[in-house]
């Protein structure tokens, strides 16, 4: 589950919240106010300059002129984010016109500068290198038209310009590596809550597999018993009230075992620390031999070979995959029905191998089911294979093939 959102927390790299320091959010809270007030900020930087323009109209140029090349040139400049080339054109234009017109450079000039950086940072390169040219070109009209002309100031003042022009590319660059980070940031966020729904609804399927193998495998068993009971009440009452009492210990454990996987798929459990039974495993094999044989069903269970320390899920694989063959015998094989399970450890492969002498083919089909296909679903996360079929001569017979230091 994701965390909430709240504005003092930030999701960390593993998907749990990490709280904002407090520089962060005082930052935070400043570009939120930026972006607010955009404008106004915009209005507070030109003004000085702007003013300075005005305040040197007396010596430098005409004051109606400077007047209004001030506001030709500083006005556009509020638009400069949102309209770089059309604010640049607009400038530059108003620049020519003053050239045409005779009238001084003055510091409302510098708003060209300004223009000039904004397309620089915002828009493609041809754009960029297009608004230093004509910048350039400016320089060498305003040092043509002085008296006499200073050319040796074009160097220092083509370098000033290219020196803006450089910084504005800077900016543009930044800014689009900084997007780029963005995206893959979310992107990533995208693929890793992606694979966290399908990591959940593989959990839930694995989840619907237990949950089958426990509900089949334990009803099956109250099935038989209660069925023994019926047929002994009259006879053996005493033989009746054992079966009944195993298919109530039956029924508890299948309750227990349910409540166990459903509370996994519970998002709103109340205790996340609560403590559950541990999966079954190679160890309590003999416990589910002992129970199939209470349910009526013999079984001979062997054990060839060293047994070999395996991982909790190929222990839960070899345990699931033989008590749904027991419950495939207990369902299918008929009355008077015997089985074997035989384990095997060998050097490079471990074996199981469940057979039974019952019905077999003979059997009816239950549609839709799951259990073989549950099964080799088992075996296939472990590299494993399972094969499953009738044998000659009467039975069923179960064989899954686990490697030994496989996919684990």
């Amino acid at each position: 589950m994701r965390p909430e959102s709240h504005p003092g927390v930030r999701p960390r790299g593993d998907g749990a919240p990490r709280r904002r320091t407090y520089s962060e959010d005082v930052f935070g809270r400043l570009r939120a106010w930026r972006q607010r007030h955009q404008r106004l900020l915009d209005v507070l930087t030109l003004a000085p300059l702007a003013l300075l323009s005005l305040a040197t109209a007396d010596r430098l140029t005409p004051w109606p002129a400077a007047i209004v090349l001030t506001a030709a040139m500083f006005l556009p400049l509020l638009w400069r984010r949102s309209h770089p080339r059309e604010v640049f054109a607009i400038i530059a234009l108003a620049c020519f016109v003053q050239w045409l017109a005779g009238v001084m450079a003055f510091p409302g000039n510098f708003a060209i500068l300004i223009a000039l950086y904004s397309v620089a940072a915002q828009c493609a390169g041809l754009w960029s290198v297009a608004a230093w040219l004509i910048c350039e070109f400016g320089l060498v009209l305003a040092i043509y038209s002085a008296r006499p002309s200073p050319w040796s100031a074009f160097i220092t003042s083509s370098v000033f310009v290219s020196s803006i022009w450089l910084a504005g590319l800077y900016a543009n660059t930044r800014r689009r590596y900084v997007e780029s980070l963005v995206e893959r940031a979310e992107r990533a966020e995208r693929e890793r809550d992606q694979q966290a729904r399908i990591a959940a609804a593989a959990e839930r399927a694995r989840i619907a597999r237990e949950l089958h193998d426990v509900v089949a495998h334990n009803v099956s068993v109250m099935i038989v018993q209660a069925d023994g009971a019926a047929y002994a009440i009259d006879t053996d009452p005493e033989q009746a009230r054992l079966a009944m009492q195993a298919v109530a210990r039956t029924g508890r454990q299948a309750l227990a075992e349910m409540r166990r996987l459903v509370g996994v798929l519970r998002q709103d459990a109340g205790n996340p620390a609560e403590e559950y039974a541990p999966q079954p495993g190679i160890d309590q094999l003999t416990d589910l031999i002992k129970q199939v044989n209470d349910s009526g069903l013999p079984v001979e269970f062997t054990v060839n070979g060293t047994p070999q320390d395996l991982p909790e899920g190929k222990q839960l694989a070899i345990y699931r995959i033989i008590q749904e063959a027991l419950t495939n015998t207990l369902k299918h094989g008929g009355p008077g029905a015997r089985a074997t399970v035989e384990v095997t450890y060998g050097a490079d492969e471990i074996v199981l191998r469940i057979t039974d002498d019952g019905r077999g083919a003979a059997a009816p089909q239950a549609e839709g089911g799951h259990g073989l296909i549950g099964m080799r679903e088992r075996a296939a996360m472990y590299g494993g294979t399972v094969t499953a079929g009738p044998r000659p001569g009467g039975g069923f017979q179960v064989v899954a093939r686990f490697p030994v230091g496989g996919q684990e």
